[in-house]
């Protein structure tokens, strides 16, 4: 079973905002990277069927992202998920059953399974204003599992939460890969090199790479290096490379950067990450 994505092209009036895309996605959970504007939420929206693609095609073992059917099969929780404050986590979750045609008492079931599967089972009577930003996120979660879908759209899901509520969605996330497409877009990339199975970029609409993670970082392989220089030379070094990392230390500057060969005499060749190959492609002015 495959979601196969066939050139598909999104173009506004002055704007090609997704520029034939092509992919095939089998179960496994996917990580989409890219800069502000580089069309991954009018992908993802196209995906689920919210925007109608100006050309190519969508479809899930041969039914098309237009058809009832494909719905069925479809999760998804965007990046401004609404909610309903005075809603109790329960109530909510039996609406959005309502709204999906999950029958009632089956509704009553996956709602109590979802809630105990992200945690929240011991505050299902509580409204949804008193929660946190990641139980309101994993309440989101839940939501989009209700079908129990083949296909889950993750948009920006771990934005605004801390470092314990991120670790924790992440863990959540990469359990639901074994049995289902996971497509997860985020501007955080290590939860990207944590859990995917597969990494997307995209930059102008242009799916630049794709692979797993020691496949795609090949490109910035003996590329990465560290040194220590003069704040005059930091500068300097700042206005030719891309600058992952800058620490003051006293009177000199610690400089991890980007270059295609040694920038400086005593800089040292250091191990690439996605991190890295992330701010060579999409810092600015690249």
């Amino acid at each position: 079973m495959s979601l196969t994505i066939d050139r598909l092209t999104k173009r506004y009036q002055n704007k090609i905002a997704v520029d034939q895309v092509s992919l095939s996605l089998e179960n496994g959970v996917y990580g989409l990277l890219g800069a502000n504007g580089a069309g991954k939420s009018t992908l993802m929206r196209m995906i689920c069927g919210i925007l109608n693609p100006t050309a190519g095609e969508i479809k899930w073992n041969g039914i098309d992202v237009s058809e009832e059917d494909y719905r069925d099969v479809l999760g998804y929780l965007p990046q401004d998920f609404g909610y309903y404050p005075e809603f109790t986590a329960y109530d909510f979750m039996m609406y959005m059953a309502s709204l999906k045609g999950v029958p009632k008492n089956r509704a009553k079931e996956k709602t109590k399974e979802l809630l105990e599967i992200v945690s929240l089972s011991n505050v299902a009577k509580k409204k949804i204003k008193t929660f946190s930003g990641g139980m309101k996120q994993r309440l989101g979660i839940a939501q989009a599992l209700l079908n129990n879908p083949k296909i889950l759209i993750l948009d920006e899901p771990t934005a605004g939460l801390d470092p314990k509520e991120r670790i924790r969605f992440r863990n959540l996330i990469s359990k639901l890969g074994t049995d289902r497409i996971v497509l997860l877009s985020t501007h955080i990339v290590l939860d990207v090199e944590y859990i995917a199975n597969t990494i997307l970029m995209m930059k102008d609409g242009k799916l630049i790479h794709q692979g797993a993670l020691d496949e795609i970082i090949k490109v910035i392989e003996n590329k990465v290096f560290e040194c220590v220089v003069d704040n005059k030379m930091a500068i300097s070094l700042s206005q030719q490379h891309p600058i992952i990392n800058i620490r003051n230390e006293g009177t000199e500057v610690f400089l991890r950067l980007v270059a295609n060969s040694v920038p400086y005499a005593n800089a040292s060749l250091s191990k690439a990450t996605l991190e890295d190959l992330y701010l060579y492609y999409f810092s600015e002015g690249n």
